[in-house]
Protein backbone atom coordinates (compact mmCIF):
# COMPACT_ATOMS: atom_id res chain seq x y z
CA UNK A 1 0.00 0.00 0.00
CA UNK A 2 3.53 2.10 0.39
CA UNK A 3 4.14 2.10 -2.97
CA UNK A 4 0.53 3.09 -4.29
CA UNK A 5 0.67 5.95 -2.06
CA UNK A 6 4.10 6.88 -3.04
CA UNK A 7 2.49 6.71 -6.55
CA UNK A 8 0.12 9.38 -5.75
CA UNK A 9 3.43 11.54 -4.24
CA UNK A 10 5.05 10.94 -7.39
CA UNK A 11 2.08 12.95 -8.80
CA UNK A 12 2.30 15.60 -5.95
CA UNK A 13 -0.16 14.79 -3.37
CA UNK A 14 0.37 14.42 0.11
CA UNK A 15 -0.16 10.86 1.58
CA UNK A 16 -0.78 10.32 5.50
CA UNK A 17 -0.27 6.30 5.39
CA UNK A 18 -1.08 5.41 9.32
CA UNK A 19 -0.25 2.00 10.37
CA UNK A 20 -3.02 0.14 12.16
CA UNK A 21 -0.84 -2.94 12.96
CA UNK A 22 1.72 -1.22 15.01
CA UNK A 23 4.49 -2.25 12.04
CA UNK A 24 3.46 -6.02 11.78
CA UNK A 25 3.45 -7.33 8.80
CA UNK A 26 1.29 -11.11 7.85
CA UNK A 27 2.25 -13.60 4.99
CA UNK A 28 -1.04 -14.34 4.24
CA UNK A 29 -4.48 -12.59 4.57
CA UNK A 30 -5.36 -15.43 6.91
CA UNK A 31 -3.33 -14.13 9.33
CA UNK A 32 -4.13 -10.32 9.25
CA UNK A 33 -7.62 -11.47 9.57
CA UNK A 34 -6.70 -13.36 12.65
CA UNK A 35 -4.14 -10.40 13.94
CA UNK A 36 -7.19 -7.78 13.66
CA UNK A 37 -9.78 -10.65 15.51
CA UNK A 38 -7.24 -10.94 17.88
CA UNK A 39 -6.81 -7.08 19.03
CA UNK A 40 -10.24 -6.24 18.61
CA UNK A 41 -12.13 -5.03 15.34
CA UNK A 42 -13.04 -1.98 17.52
CA UNK A 43 -9.52 -1.00 18.90
CA UNK A 44 -8.18 -1.29 15.61
CA UNK A 45 -10.81 0.93 13.47
CA UNK A 46 -10.20 3.40 16.83
CA UNK A 47 -6.52 3.41 16.14
CA UNK A 48 -7.51 4.29 12.30
CA UNK A 49 -9.33 7.13 13.56
CA UNK A 50 -7.20 8.52 15.52
CA UNK A 51 -4.85 8.03 12.68
CA UNK A 52 -5.98 11.76 11.84
CA UNK A 53 -5.69 13.47 15.14
CA UNK A 54 -3.77 16.50 14.16
CA UNK A 55 -4.09 16.43 10.96
CA UNK A 56 -6.39 19.23 8.75
CA UNK A 57 -10.19 18.89 8.36
CA UNK A 58 -10.24 19.37 4.75
CA UNK A 59 -8.60 15.51 3.47
CA UNK A 60 -9.71 12.86 1.04
CA UNK A 61 -9.76 10.11 3.79
CA UNK A 62 -8.37 6.41 1.21
CA UNK A 63 -8.69 2.81 2.88
CA UNK A 64 -7.73 -0.34 1.60
CA UNK A 65 -9.45 -3.67 2.85
CA UNK A 66 -9.79 -3.13 6.86
CA UNK A 67 -8.64 0.52 6.31
CA UNK A 68 -11.50 1.24 4.40
CA UNK A 69 -13.25 1.21 7.92
CA UNK A 70 -11.34 4.07 9.41
CA UNK A 71 -11.53 6.17 5.88
CA UNK A 72 -14.89 5.85 5.94
CA UNK A 73 -15.68 6.37 9.29
CA UNK A 74 -13.84 9.83 9.03
CA UNK A 75 -15.07 11.15 5.74
CA UNK A 76 -18.67 10.60 7.37
CA UNK A 77 -18.18 11.92 10.17
CA UNK A 78 -15.26 14.06 10.34
CA UNK A 79 -16.03 17.80 9.56
CA UNK A 80 -14.56 19.06 6.16
CA UNK A 81 -13.90 15.98 4.80
CA UNK A 82 -13.31 16.69 1.09
CA UNK A 83 -13.55 12.80 -0.19
CA UNK A 84 -13.66 9.31 0.42
CA UNK A 85 -12.05 6.67 -1.65
CA UNK A 86 -12.78 2.92 -1.02
CA UNK A 87 -10.83 -0.14 -2.21
CA UNK A 88 -11.76 -3.79 -1.73
CA UNK A 89 -14.28 -2.55 0.93
CA UNK A 90 -16.84 -0.67 1.56
CA UNK A 91 -19.67 -0.34 4.31
CA UNK A 92 -23.56 0.42 4.66
CA UNK A 93 -24.50 3.98 5.31
CA UNK A 94 -28.14 1.97 6.52
CA UNK A 95 -28.39 -0.30 9.64
CA UNK A 96 -26.01 -2.41 12.54
CA UNK A 97 -22.60 -1.32 10.89
CA UNK A 98 -23.02 2.01 9.49
CA UNK A 99 -21.93 5.36 10.47
CA UNK A 100 -25.21 7.18 9.50
CA UNK A 101 -26.15 8.63 6.34
CA UNK A 102 -23.11 10.07 3.64
CA UNK A 103 -22.61 13.80 4.56
CA UNK A 104 -23.83 15.96 1.52
CA UNK A 105 -20.54 17.17 -0.51
CA UNK A 106 -18.57 14.61 0.37
CA UNK A 107 -18.05 12.83 -3.07
CA UNK A 108 -16.89 9.05 -2.61
CA UNK A 109 -15.03 6.41 -4.73
CA UNK A 110 -15.32 2.58 -4.51
CA UNK A 111 -13.49 0.37 -6.22
CA UNK A 112 -13.12 -3.43 -5.98
CA UNK A 113 -12.94 -6.69 -7.80
CA UNK A 114 -16.20 -8.24 -9.13
CA UNK A 115 -15.94 -11.76 -7.98
CA UNK A 116 -13.76 -10.65 -4.79
CA UNK A 117 -14.43 -13.10 -1.32
CA UNK A 118 -14.69 -10.69 0.43
CA UNK A 119 -15.48 -7.50 -1.69
CA UNK A 120 -18.14 -8.97 -3.54
CA UNK A 121 -18.97 -12.12 -1.32
CA UNK A 122 -19.56 -10.49 2.23
CA UNK A 123 -21.64 -7.96 1.08
CA UNK A 124 -19.02 -4.95 0.50
CA UNK A 125 -20.53 -4.49 -3.36
CA UNK A 126 -24.37 -4.36 -1.61
CA UNK A 127 -23.19 -1.34 0.32
CA UNK A 128 -21.14 0.35 -2.62
CA UNK A 129 -24.23 0.08 -4.65
CA UNK A 130 -26.39 1.78 -1.70
CA UNK A 131 -24.35 4.18 -1.71
CA UNK A 132 -24.04 4.56 -5.29
CA UNK A 133 -27.72 4.86 -5.23
CA UNK A 134 -28.29 7.43 -2.60
CA UNK A 135 -25.70 9.77 -2.63
CA UNK A 136 -25.23 12.27 -5.22
CA UNK A 137 -21.56 11.85 -6.23
CA UNK A 138 -20.64 8.32 -5.49
CA UNK A 139 -18.85 6.52 -8.06
CA UNK A 140 -18.64 2.24 -8.01
CA UNK A 141 -15.77 0.59 -10.60
CA UNK A 142 -15.22 -3.37 -10.55
CA UNK A 143 -12.74 -4.60 -12.03
CA UNK A 144 -12.67 -8.00 -13.10
CA UNK A 145 -10.76 -10.74 -11.22
CA UNK A 146 -11.64 -12.47 -7.80
CA UNK A 147 -8.50 -10.98 -6.02
CA UNK A 148 -8.64 -8.71 -2.48
CA UNK A 149 -5.74 -6.73 -1.96
CA UNK A 150 -5.22 -6.33 -5.85
CA UNK A 151 -3.21 -3.05 -5.65
CA UNK A 152 -0.63 -4.49 -3.41
CA UNK A 153 2.38 -4.65 -5.11
CA UNK A 154 4.36 -6.96 -2.78
CA UNK A 155 1.32 -9.38 -2.85
CA UNK A 156 0.48 -12.47 -5.33
CA UNK A 157 -2.62 -10.78 -5.42
CA UNK A 158 -1.42 -8.26 -7.29
CA UNK A 159 -3.21 -7.05 -10.66
CA UNK A 160 -1.11 -4.79 -12.56
CA UNK A 161 -3.39 -3.98 -14.81
CA UNK A 162 -6.30 -3.87 -12.47
CA UNK A 163 -3.65 -1.39 -10.37
CA UNK A 164 -3.18 1.21 -12.92
CA UNK A 165 -6.89 1.87 -13.90
CA UNK A 166 -7.19 1.83 -10.20
CA UNK A 167 -4.49 4.72 -10.02
CA UNK A 168 -6.03 6.70 -13.04
CA UNK A 169 -9.52 6.81 -11.92
CA UNK A 170 -8.41 7.96 -8.09
CA UNK A 171 -5.98 10.38 -9.67
CA UNK A 172 -8.92 11.95 -11.70
CA UNK A 173 -11.22 11.86 -8.62
CA UNK A 174 -8.25 13.58 -6.58
CA UNK A 175 -8.12 16.44 -9.18
CA UNK A 176 -11.58 17.30 -9.26
CA UNK A 177 -12.20 17.53 -5.87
Amino acid sequence: MRAFADGLRADGHIVHTPDLFDGRTFQSLDEGIAHIEESGFDALRERGHSAADGLPEALVYAGFSFGVMPAQKLAQTRPGARGALLVGSCLPISGEWSFGPWPDGVPVQIHGMDNDPFFAGEGDIDAAREIVATVRDAELFLYPGDRHLFADSSLKSYDADATTRLKSRVLEFLGRV
